[in-house]
């Protein structure tokens, strides 16, 4: 299946019924990751913070795309446990921001979602590139999506590539040493483990790709 230049509001909310679905799929996945170096409950949190999404979607659905990320960020917040809440609530209220009173996003459009959703986890999260977070996921993501869009690639190519970068940030999260959050107590015995907001986040991103590309 081809994409359209433009993500429509119906594909951005696809987005969040797959991200949804990953998460539950994913749910065992992610609590050993967490077992691993953090509370074990991050497959239960991401589950409960889209689940709850996927409750209050028909209430808003038929608004906007800035409103339905305002409100997904909303729900992730009141109902997502430890960091990962605020993290990924101030993803797409910040994202929002960028999609307010649009029915479609543009390449261009989707790229300022992704850097103001990137820059809230940056602020929010207070961390750097290869702290072992989700932030190695996005910045990678962010950073390779708007090099395609600046090249005058197409949409479905930029996230591809978004996927592919994602997946590599994923990854090389393992041999590194966590600086921040409830992995870095453990010091140098969090090297060798992947991260679960590094997964979590690689999750969402392929949910993007998929709602698009089919």
């Amino acid at each position: 299946m081809e994409a359209a230049e433009h993500i429509t509001k119906a594909q951005l909310i696809e987005w969040l019924k797959l991200t949804a679905k990953a998460m539950t799929k994913h749910e065992d996945v992610l609590t050993k990751l967490d077992a691993a170096i953090g509370d074990a409950d991050h497959g239960i949190n991401m589950v409960r913070g889209f689940s709850k999404v996927m409750k209050v979607l028909p209430e808003f659905e038929n608004e906007d795309i800035g409103s339905i990320l305002k409100k997904t960020g909303m729900a992730l917040l009141s109902s997502i446990g430890g960091v990962s809440g605020p993290l990924y609530g101030t993803f797409y209220l910040k994202g929002a921001l960028a999609a307010s009173g649009k029915d479609s996003l543009s390449l261009n459009d989707l790229e300022e979602v992704l850097r103001r959703g990137v820059e809230g986890i940056l602020l929010r999260g207070r961390t750097e590139f290869e702290d072992k977070t989700m932030y190695d996921v996005w910045k990678p993501v962010l950073d390779t999506f708007a090099g395609v869009v600046h090249s005058g690639g197409t949409l479905e190519f930029a996230l591809d590539s978004a996927v592919e970068a994602a997946e590599k940030g994923m990854k090389a999260t393992i041999p590194l040493e966590a600086k921040k959050g409830r992995a870095s107590y453990l010091g140098k015995r969090s090297i060798g483990h992947q991260d679960p907001g590094a997964t979590s986040s690689y999750y969402i991103v392929k949910a993007l790709r998929d709602s698009v590309c089919g």
